[in-house]
């Protein structure tokens, strides 16, 4: 059968001061639409895997807010991080837990916070990929058709065509976020795609991928065998996820094996990774302003995010061009959406001066 496991365990510091360590992004409604991104990807894959076989995978943090947002998830289907170990670990342990419920099952793995507009289009490209890796040992990853030269996003490389399988190749390479000069030529080539980090394959497939190329995350929760699954699974997991090697699935994986596709798509898609993203993905005024939850009156603004936690207040502004303007009850946010990379630093640095309540 057919299993989806959404990963919801970020914590979304490029998005301070909305985003708070207590209630990520993925926990948050950016569009005004009563749903938060979490909502709206579990709404999303509904249409091709049911409710019962839908896992959440995310720090033991959270677990109060899962249930809050998605009551009709089981919690059997929670699995609750005792650490954060990046994607690697959190995919070998619902692989192996998935693989204990259904030694026969077939998985998409995707993040919980990302736009997709073109539904239809996703859930083709999912029903497409599903019957793609279930007809063999197959790694396969989406690569959205790329619209600009973004430097923000991994890129994967597409090979050889597969035979009989329009849209899908044989992956050649992968790239992580390239400069601008580079990410132009890749946009040119018409060979390089945006890495989504949308993944299908076989339980089994990924998890005699991690024996072969990451060994020592495979030996931590190879060790579970046999408890996967059943009530001692919450114990092993709370002494044994903390040993993982904190990795990403593509270093740790997708850059290594040999197995590995890709399905081309056009998704209408974005990470929402940063204010600059979700300024892009939102409805503009005729000078590029974006206003978000609030009412503003402004002069001479172009190009500028306005974002306020209070629909009740109102902002007045002059001559911000090209700003990330957010407002919370106890932070406000000022920034040059061209140095929002910073904006992680500029966390700590609030975190050492003013403590944890700010974020």
């Amino acid at each position: 059968m057919r299993y989806c496991v959404i990963m919801c365990g970020g914590v979304g510091s490029r998005f301070w001061p909305f985003s708070r360590e207590a209630r990520p992004k993925q926990f948050l409604d950016f569009f005004g639409t009563g749903r938060s991104l979490l909502q709206l990807t579990f709404d999303r894959v509904l249409e091709v895997v049911p409710a019962e076989r839908v896992l959440l995978v995310t720090n033991r943090q959270y677990a109060p807010l899962i249930r809050e947002q998605l009551p009709e998830v089981p919690p059997a289907n929670i699995l609750l991080e005792p650490a954060r170990r990046n994607t690697a670990p959190c995919i070998c342990w619902a692989a192996h837990h998935i693989m204990a419920r259904d030694p026969e099952a077939s998985i998409v793995t995707l993040p919980s916070d990302h736009l997709v507009l073109k539904e239809q289009a996703f859930h083709t490209a999912l029903r497409r990929g599903f019957e793609f890796v279930e007809q063999g040992d197959r790694l396969l990853t989406l690569g959205i058709k790329p619209t600009a030269p973004q430097t923000g996003y991994g890129y994967i490389q597409q090979g050889r065509p597969v035979e009989g399988m329009e849209d899908f190749f044989k992956v050649r390479s992968f790239t992580e976020k390239p400069d601008l000069e580079l990410a132009k030529v890749f946009l040119a080539s018409g060979e390089f795609f945006w890495n989504a980090g949308i993944f299908l394959w076989k339980a089994e497939s990924i998890l005699k991928a991690f024996r072969e190329h990451d060994p020592e995350t495979s030996a931590v929760f190879s060790a579970g065998e046999g408890l996967y699954a059943t009530p001692g699974e919450e114990a092993f997991i709370a002494e044994a996820f903390p040993t993982a090697p904190s990795n990403s699935i593509d270093y740790a994986i997708m850059e290594k094996a040999s197995n590995v596709y890709v399905e081309t798509v056009d998704l209408g898609w974005s990470d929402l990774g940063s204010w600059k993203a979700l300024h892009d993905a939102s409805p503009h005024d005729g000078r590029g302003n974006v206003t978000q939850g609030c009412r503003v009156l402004q002069h001479d603004c172009r190009d500028t995010i306005f974002a306020v936690s209070d629909p009740g207040k109102i902002v007045v502004a002059a001559g911000l061009e090209g700003y990330i303007v957010a407002d919370t009850p106890n932070s406000l946010l000022i920034y040059p959406a061209s140095q929002e990379q910073r904006i992680r630093n500029v966390v700590t640095d609030v975190r050492t001066l003013f403590g944890p309540d700010y974020v």
